[in-house]
């Protein structure tokens, strides 16, 4: 802000002016001020104004943080200024600077809109009321008073003082001084209303020997304080001194000033009861025993812990469960059911908060299940976020010692504290979302179970007085949420999932991949490349091409893997000076990434009788698995081989009595029973598999071989089977359906009972899919055999295949040829 000593300030006073509302600032007459405008109104106000002479009147808001403001919500008395400059912002807003002319009275309203118009009239100002001896005393007096406090303000530069000193004017020099002197709005407002330049100065004068009377008592504290460093300095090194001389002398004593402020620290935790008792215990101890025991460092170490924990520290504020679930949606792709509990969980929250409610309640214990690479760790910093709390993370995965959770006793030698404090600790809040990342990968040996000493963490009604080994008092971690995190639920012992909410995070399809990658993935890698907005991106197609030829997953972490490697190709080129088009196609993934790594061999593989098509369920996701069968000469025994499970293996068994008793109604030449052999085997040998979902798969596959009748190569089963021929429900249809599409079927035999599990299959792949109920046996062999005889050779040794043809005709037809140099797929674990 400056003043401008010469204008002309003459000429009449409008009738009526637009109002321009001010926030937080009073424009004095020959001031010149600059303004920031952003309201709507104002904005408009300024657009139509026009001419040389741009006048408005400007006017203080009564109460600061009002937005929408009229006649009622304004100073009456403010002033005419003109417009001197004008400049539009980027952003829409508007920085202008004025000049202040005349002091005016707003009157009355001559319109509301489009902005506030007002009839204004002038309000004389009286500056030759005193006579001239004393309207010189007070000037002078004025001035002086102002150099001083220019003189000792920091913020106010030295320039000002000699311009002071050149008004003549009482009026305008009492406008000078308010304008720059620290004084609130209201005191501001108090100076332009009073009429009397020697009003004005008086109340000037008086404001200035206030905040004079302050400055001289900050200089006088900060000479004291400059004093007291200089002689706290001066102990310092006097103090080190002595240090080294006791030191040398081996009379070294406890420092004092070091447990006053541990004492003061203590103080200020806000401890509980029975924590400050055992502090208070502890640093009695410290203050008894030499520094140089070796206690003393233990002890010193503890009580550090102790008051840096956040006992009564806490983030999670008033909740927005709108804005949640719009940073829930941000952050991830679908996940809908996870997301709804918690905005579920945050709802109950908010109708608490409105209430009045002084009961939090429970928080929730989640566990994510999901194959890798889903975002399951990700969402819960997505939920930390979005509840407006700290994030804290553990991983658990291959822990064996208890003491890792609990903490070890401050008896052993390198005690410290668990993983729980420590993350607590760390977070700086006793209400974080903590992350237990791996609960299923956790080991157990002779040191202890980890899974058990998470059963007092994860129980609502135990973990507020969590007492950690090493802390030795309670720690209340009911406010904490915790989420869990596994690939499996299998090795998760009983009494630890029973205190979990738990949330299945099936693999992906297709699209949804498409989608994230598109939203997500590709954005974060081509900033991550230090790339612009746009200057490269990958086509559907590319994005597509990836994911059915170069990834083959549940998640999306191979798939961005490939795409950071899609997008490093980009910034080589660049990097070498060559032009690179904006749109990554198919034809420069095939360039980048080199040959297809997966097909859809499903076809080749089932040529044959003997072979079908299985589904599985894995800790990656569902795949699919080939079941193989081949007869051998002998005497009726079943041979099984690919490190099949217990379970399994009563599948085949149960499989082979069911084809032997019912072997006349299936087509089977039941001698065949007598004089051959039949072996049962799973590829992957080298991974072992167990289930009873292998049933029908295994019937299937003895049915063929037994009957020379191939198996359909575009459809894949799951299910049990009972010796009385019924087909029994089995879990991961959704994981298991999403394998199946995954590498190219689309016609799937699943058991009737599992008719409900289809709905949690997205609504887009079930379009595509084409689903058979199955309850019996009977129904399992009409479905997945096909009429025709097995594959012989001709005379001339080239495959054929015999079809089955109406009235007992058949005639023959050469095979598909093999495609050779197709790389197999990863097998899967049953």
């Amino acid at each position: 802000m400056s003043e401008v000593p010469a204008v002309n300030l003459e000429g009449a006073v409008p009738s009526h002016l637009p109002v321009l509302p001010l926030k937080s600032t009073v424009v004095f007459p020959r001031i010149f001020i600059p303004l920031s405008v952003g309201r709507k109104k104002s904005l408009q106000l300024l657009d139509d104004l026009s001419g040389v002479e741009r006048h408005i009147a400007v006017a203080t808001q009564l109460d600061e943080s009002a937005e929408e403001v009229d006649f009622k919500d304004l100073h009456h008395v403010g002033t005419m200024v003109r417009v001197q400059h004008l400049l539009k912002l980027p952003d829409g807003t508007v920085q202008l600077a004025v000049l202040g002319l005349r002091r005016i009275r707003l009157t009355d309203v001559e319109s509301d809109e489009p902005y506030l118009t007002c009839s204004v009239e002038m309000l004389p100002e009286i500056s030759e009321d005193i006579l001239s001896i004393e309207r010189e005393a007070l000037m002078r007096r004025a001035i002086a008073s102002f150099q001083q406090l220019v003189a000792l303000a920091p913020h106010l530069p030295a320039e000002l003082a000699g311009a002071a000193g050149a008004i003549d004017d009482p009026l305008h020099l009492a406008y000078y001084i308010a304008n720059h002197i620290r004084l609130t709005t209201e005191q501001r407002q108090e100076i332009l209303e009073l009429d009397s330049s020697k009003a004005k100065l008086e109340r000037l004068l008086g404001h200035m020997s206030h905040e004079l009377e302050v400055l001289e008592l900050g200089r006088k504290i900060q000479t004291q304080a400059e004093e007291q460093m200089g002689k706290a300095q001066r102990e310092y090194f006097l103090r080190e001194q002595l240090k080294a001389i006791q030191r040398e002398l081996g009379e070294l004593d406890t420092e004092h000033a070091e447990l006053s402020e541990l004492r003061e620290r203590i103080e200020k935790a806000g401890l509980p009861l029975e924590a400050k008792r055992e502090a208070d215990r502890e640093i009695g101890r410290l203050e008894r025993i030499p520094s140089a025991s070796p206690e003393s460092s233990v002890i010193r170490t503890y009580l550090e812990l102790m008051v840096s924990l956040p006992w009564n520290v806490s983030t999670g504020g008033e909740v927005d469960v709108k804005k949640s679930r719009e940073i829930l949606d941000a952050d991830h792709y679908d996940l809908d059911k996870v997301k709804q509990r918690i905005v579920e969980h945050l709802a109950v929250r908010r109708l608490k908060q409105v209430r009045g409610s002084t009961d939090r309640g429970r928080e929730p214990i989640l566990c994510f299940v999901g194959p890798p690479g889903v975002g399951k760790t990700s969402l819960g910093q997505s939920i930390a976020r979005a509840m407006g709390r700290k994030f804290a993370r553990a991983s658990l995965g291959g822990v064996h010692d208890e003491a890792e959770i609990r903490g070890h006793r401050r008896t052993y030698i390198g005690a410290m504290p668990g993983r729980i404090l420590q993350a607590i600790r760390r977070a700086e809040s006793n209400d974080p979302v903590f992350i237990l990342d791996e609960v299923d990968k956790i080991g157990a040996d002779w040191r202890g179970d980890p899974s058990s000493a998470l059963l007092e963490v994860l129980d609502p009604e135990q973990n507020k007085d969590f007492r950690d080994n090493y802390l030795d008092v309670p720690f209340d971690l009911s406010k904490v949420m915790f989420i869990t995190t596994a690939n499996s639920l299998e090795t998760i012992p009983p009494a630890l999932r029973d205190r979990m909410e738990v949330l299945h995070l099936s693999g992906y399809t297709e699209e949804e991949k498409v989608q994230i990658a598109e939203r997500f993935l590709i954005p974060k890698q081509v900033s991550a490349h230090g790339l612009r907005d746009g200057e490269v991106t990958i086509s559907e197609d590319a994005v597509r091409l990836i994911i059915r030829d170069y990834t083959r997953e549940a998640g999306v972490r191979n798939l961005e893997r490939e795409i950071a490697s899609l997008i490093r190709r980009d910034v080589a080129e660049i990097a070498a000076g060559k032009r690179v088009k904006r749109m990554d196609d198919a034809k420069k993934v095939r360039a980048a990434l080199g040959k297809r790594r997966f097909y859809d061999d499903v076809a080749e593989r089932i040529d044959r009788p003997g072979v079908a098509t299985g589904l599985v369920w894995t800790p990656t996701g569902g795949e699919i698995i080939f079941v193989e069968a081949t007869l051998t000469p002998g005497k009726g025994e079943l041979k099984l081989t690919g490190q099949l499970g217990e379970v399994m293996k009563e599948s085949a068994a149960a499989a082979l009595s069911y084809l032997k008793s019912h072997a006349s109604d299936i087509g089977i030449d039941p001698s065949l029973f007598d004089k051959s052999d039949i072996h049962v085997h799973v590829p992957a040998g080298a991974q072992p598999k167990e289930g009873p979902s292998a049933g029908v798969t295994v019937l299937t596959a003895m049915a063929s071989i037994l009957t020379g009748r191939p198996v359909r190569d575009d459809i894949a089963m799951t299910g049990e089977i009972t010796l009385r021929g019924k087909v029994l429900p089995i879990g991961g249809i959704k994981e298991k359906v999403l394998g199946a599409h995954r590498a190219g079927l689309r016609r799937v035999l699943v058991p009737s009972h599992n008719e409900a599990d289809l709905d949690d299959i997205p609504a887009d792949l079930r379009k595509q899919m084409q689903f058979v109920m199955l309850e019996s046996i009977d129904q399992v062999l009409r479905e997945a055999l096909v009429s025709r005889k097995p594959v012989v050779l001709n005379g001339n040794g080239a495959r054929t295949t015999v079809v089955a043809r109406a009235a007992g005709s058949s005639r023959a037809r050469p095979a598909p040829p093999s495609r050779r140099g197709a790389k197999g797929r990863r097998r899967p674990v049953a």
